[in-house]
């Protein structure tokens, strides 16, 4: 295996280190910044631009999209991510060294950025399309176990289209559902808005109006930051949320009898007020939440 192939399967290997050590794929900048040792060289996955090449390497490592990012990389029809050159300057180095990544079949790392400071990881991802007129480079990904078991055979087969873009349209979905997560949570400031509980680990980013939902948008206002036990009660109906931030528990859970956990965890938030965030404009949308009011009503009689 070629040096370059071999510090990049190293890459992905302590990414994935990583992944287990923080219990998910979303990582912190300063983290990624210091990057891992090879060979007793340190290998950083991030620099100050998006197309980044550490020392050690001759042709970029990773490609980042931040939350501020001034360039509009996006996907289409979901099966291809489209990601913005850096500058205007087709023959720029760092196009030039993404070009020749792509000429040579090599896999890169690809860090979203869904809010200050944190980056879901995603690897290995290839450029398979170069459009010097749209000043874009076309990304798919891969699948990782292909990579790692045969590498240099991988470097001269061309896999089958077909996968990637169910591949990549897998991306893109995770993209967007961590995305709103980590959104909601910060704007909660990471506590359930019913029960107030701070750990990370058992929160999610309920939506007011599901992703089925004609206007289930992807939006901090579509969403609440409940703990797992209130978003299930609250996805099954079991409790609401109405147009003035009050929480109402369904009638016959009121009236029933069964131990400490129901008493405090639903019971006794009837007609509590929900967290609200500090910035007024994240609160929820109180027309999503009459929406949600009358189904619960009309569900529950």
């Amino acid at each position: 295996m070629d040096n370059d192939l071999s510090i990049r399967i190293a890459a992905f290997q302590w990414l994935a280190e990583q992944k287990n050590i923080h219990g998910e794929d979303v990582l912190p900048r300063p983290l990624l910044q210091q990057g891992f040792q090879y060979k007793g060289e340190r290998v950083p996955f991030m620099g100050p631009q998006g197309i980044f090449k550490p020392r050690i390497m001759e042709l970029p490592l990773s490609i980042t999209t931040t939350p501020e990012s001034p360039y509009d990389d996006a996907f289409e029809q979901g099966e291809i991510l489209h990601y913005r050159y850096r500058g205007e300057d087709p023959q720029h180095r760092d196009n030039v060294g993404l070009r020749r990544a792509m000429q040579e079949n090599r896999p890169l790392v690809y860090f979203f950025g869904l809010v200050k400071s944190q980056y879901l990881a995603v690897w290995p991802v290839y450029i398979v399309g170069d459009n010097p007129a749209a000043l874009t480079f076309q990304v798919v990904a891969e699948d990782m176990d292909r990579v790692v078991l045969q590498p240099e055979q991988f470097l001269h087969t061309a896999p089958e289209d077909a996968r990637r873009q169910y591949l990549t349209a897998e991306v893109r979905v995770r993209l967007h559902q961590r995305s709103f997560r980590e959104r909601v949570l910060q704007a909660y400031q990471s506590q359930c808005a019913l029960c107030r509980l701070r750990h990370r680990e058992l929160l999610d980013a309920a939506h007011i109006l599901p992703d089925p939902h004609p206007e289930g948008w992807p939006i901090v206002r579509n969403g609440l930051a409940l703990c797992k036990l209130h978003h299930a009660a609250f996805d099954s109906f079991l409790l609401t949320v109405t147009p003035d931030y009050l929480i109402h528990i369904r009638e016959d859970i009121l009236q029933e009898e069964d131990g400490p956990v129901l008493q405090h965890a639903l019971k006794g938030l009837e007609r509590s007020r929900i967290l609200l965030p500090r910035n007024q404009a994240d609160w929820p949308n109180q027309e999503a939440l009459e929406w949600r009011y009358a189904k619960f009503q009309s569900i529950n009689g």
